[in-house]
């Protein structure tokens, strides 16, 4: 394979179709089958009060977690942090927690991006990060937002448009397909790497 194309796959669709999900559950067959399995990364969950949702977290695959967003941040710092909709976004605390989970090492087999989006993207060093991922041609399984007619995020675009990138896009009727489509081509990818 040719240096910068790596295998990419990358999982879209709307908000709230369960994009984190379908990555969790991929990789919860893929340990199944491949125990001493090297995976690196991180997924974003929610974060609910009330049964309202009230901000989101950085949490790495062995379970660390770190606040990226909330709608209830009224620290003095936090009032220069960017927002997202209604969204205070802590880069700082994404920071310390995601960038050391994205440093490419020799024995990784598998890096999780969930998500690469706009909150994370307010990180200088998080794409950059990413684009070292990608070329050390160590396979990704990663998360992106649908594009917005005209909106579309550079990062994400150029993601999108990697040439080792294979694009899933994820609606309510495929999910099951969608997950034994990626668990069959990421093992394929992870025994090649």
């Amino acid at each position: 394979m040719a240096a910068g194309a790596g295998k990419c796959f990358l999982v879209t669709g709307p908000p709230g179709v369960g994009k984190t999900t379908l990555i969790m559950r991929v990789l919860e067959s893929l340990k199944a089958s491949n125990p001493s399995l090297k995976v690196q990364g991180f997924y974003t969950g929610e974060i609910r009060q009330g049964g309202q949702r009230v901000g989101f977290e950085v949490v790495t695959l062995d379970d660390r977690r770190a606040p990226l967003a909330s709608i209830n941040a009224s620290s003095p710092e936090s009032y220069r942090w960017p927002t997202v909709g209604r969204y205070k976004v802590d880069v700082a605390s994404f920071e310390a927690i995601a960038l050391p989970e994205l440093q490419v090492r020799a024995d990784t087999d598998l890096f999780v991006i969930d998500e690469v989006g706009k909150m994370e993207l307010f990180s200088s060093s998080f794409f950059p990060a990413v684009l070292r991922i990608l070329e050390s041609n160590i396979p990704v399984l990663a998360s992106i937002p649908a594009p917005k007619p005209g909106r579309d995020i550079p990062a994400v675009a150029r993601l999108r448009n990697h040439p080792g990138a294979t694009i899933f896009t994820l609606s309510p009727g495929n999910r099951d397909s969608l997950k034994d489509n990626i668990y069959y081509q990421l093992t394929d990818a992870v025994s090649k790497h």
